[in-house]
């Protein structure tokens, strides 16, 4: 599984907006030509990024801009824009099943060849954002080999369920968790859903500590301001990574005491939970690292 916490949107449309991004502390920039541009502006913004992609790629970022849906008719236009040696991936929203991720892998596969880009480097990330991509995931996740990550969106979730969003995030509670699962079952990045109250960082936070449970190892973000909650709280923290060491410590004691489990701070050490300690830090080395 690749690393990354942070992805930051960015209208393709706004050529101020794409520049004071391409200094901002995101893992992931991801110039946009789907919802965040009106549809009188869908060229604009296409040939926009296609030209400022040599100066976004010499930034320390990968850049993964978003293309509009398959049904939309511009999804091949937009991927030949901006595919090429600088471009990390593409993010394409409402994909549904399988055969939605092998048509936009086809047509990665004609523009590379066509660019002498090398075939099979461009990454994918796809939205979830339908019931029928609930019910389709596990496929969607594991259709290509050029799967990064899948992207849960909440808003046109909700949209097609006829449901209304809540400040607790209970009607999204299922859905989620199915698109965290699927992500870790098929090896992949699950990335959560925008937190639509960019001024609210409280609120932020308070949502990425619900989903860190769920699975989710990275987030859209909508504004620069909530980048540095975003990278913090999806990076192990020094007091977990303390903790973890003290973990593997007082088990590899027990162990040449004789025995296979022991006791931190009043919980049982064994097996799961030491396993679940060296992965931690060796998450936190990766990250130290990149």
């Amino acid at each position: 599984m690749e690393l990354f916490r942070s992805l930051l949107f960015v209208p393709g449309n706004r050529s101020d907006m794409l520049e004071k991004a391409s200094t901002a502390d995101t893992d992931i920039l991801v110039p946009d030509m789907e919802d965040s541009v009106p549809d009188n502006e869908k060229s604009n913004a296409r040939s926009l990024i296609s030209e400022k992609l040599e100066t976004l790629s010499g930034k320390n970022q990968s850049i993964v801009p978003r293309v509009n849906a398959l049904d939309t008719g511009l999804t091949f236009d937009d991927i030949h824009a901006v595919v090429n040696s600088k471009t990390y991936g593409i993010s394409v929203g409402k994909i549904e099943s399988s055969w939605d991720i092998k048509e936009v892998s086809k047509i990665l596969s004609q523009i590379e060849s066509e660019k002498s880009v090398e075939l099979g480097s461009t990454k994918i990330i796809a939205w979830i954002e339908s019931a029928s991509a609930i019910v389709n995931v596990n496929s969607i996740a594991s259709a290509s080999d050029r799967m990064l990550g899948i992207a849960f969106g909440g808003e046109d979730f909700t949209n097609d369920m006829g449901i209304q969003r809540s400040e607790t995030g209970i009607e999204i509670l299922y859905p989620r968790s199915v698109v965290a699962v699927a992500a870790k079952a098929a090896g992949i990045t699950a990335i959560d859903t925008p937190y639509v109250n960019f001024r609210d960082n409280d609120g932020l936070e308070q949502e990425i500590k619900s989903v860190l449970p769920l699975g989710f190892k990275a987030k859209f973000a909508i504004h620069p301001g909530q980048l540095q909650s975003i990278n913090n709280l999806f990076s192990p923290s020094e007091e977990a990574i303390e903790y973890a060491k003290k973990v593997i410590e007082v088990f590899e004691e027990a162990e040449r005491n004789g025995s296979g489990a022991t006791s931190l701070d009043g919980k049982m050490i064994d097996v799961p939970v030491v396993k679940r300690a060296r992965n931690l830090l060796e998450l936190a080395n990766r990250m130290s690292q990149s």
